[in-house]
């Protein structure tokens, strides 16, 4: 069986696959308050702050500043902190990899936050790294991969859910570019043979217009999240909540009979 996430010993949205999580891209405070305000309201599961969005990454205390302001708006529900790396399709920054990870460590000791995500294609010395931070502070580690250009072949699909547990992760993540419906069913197929191989969750993911299916779909293949939009999507393909709740409840009453 699919393995659900598990946050401060607690499965994810009760153990029900696929969860949602939600993006949080605001750029100041002000504004990434009122987003989770918004969003919150909407009740995702899970809260992702792409905090290679916010203006003032580089101000260690405004970061903190503005994590409790996504915990108090957020209402209860958990936040995944996450810094996408520019070569993975995230923001440029103005951040060594150290410092990145000395980021990590101070909103890890914050309490604000109840996962962290970092690219398992980092320097294996800056990945264990990220994983003592959130060991150390209790908190869920999601490994994540990206390709916004391509699907990789299947043994490379199967090799980075692979490598996520190899390197300690608590969560899998694998999100790719498709070029053919042909490259959906493989990232779908990968999804369904990590999800029965690996002893953790994974989250899976085919991007864009051709590869909406996998957020909707996904979690029949074993993925334990999928990604909707609250207020502002951080990825292409990415379908509004309620949208995806619909979809998902459909599904669920019919794989359920």
């Amino acid at each position: 069986m699919p393995h659900t996430i598990t946050l401060g010993g607690r499965p994810l949205a009760a153990g029900r696959l696929p969860a949602i999580c939600a993006p949080l891209v605001a750029r100041t405070r002000e504004a990434l308050a009122a987003e989770t305000a918004a969003v919150a309201a909407l009740q995702p599961d899970l809260l992702e702050w792409r905090v290679d969005f916010f203006q003032d990454i580089a101000d260690t205390q405004a970061v903190l500043a503005a994590a409790q302001a996504v915990r108090q708006a957020a209402g209860g529900i958990p936040i995944l902190f996450t810094r996408r790396a520019q070569r993975e399709g995230g923001q440029a920054i103005a951040l060594t990899e150290p410092q990145v990870l000395a980021l990590y460590e101070a909103v890890a000791a914050g309490g604000a936050v109840a996962a962290l995500d970092y690219e398992m294609a980092h320097e294996p010395a800056h990945v264990a790294q990220a994983r003592a931070i959130a060991r150390g502070h209790g908190l869920a580690l999601v490994l994540s991969f990206h390709d916004f250009q391509r699907t990789p072949e299947d043994a490379q699909l199967d090799a980075r859910f692979a490598q996520a547990a190899q390197l300690g992760a608590d969560v899998a993540k694998v999100a790719v570019m498709p070029q053919t419906m042909a490259d959906v069913h493989r990232l779908l197929g990968a999804t369904l043979r990590a999800s029965e191989r690996l002893p953790i969750p994974v989250i899976a993911m085919s991007m864009g217009a051709l590869g909406a299916v996998t957020r909707l779909c996904g979690g029949v293949y074993g993925s334990a999240l999928t990604f909707a939009v609250g207020a502002a999507a951080s990825a292409p393909g990415q379908i509004a909540i309620a949208d995806v709740r619909a979809a998902l409840a459909v599904l669920q009453r019919a794989t359920a009979a």
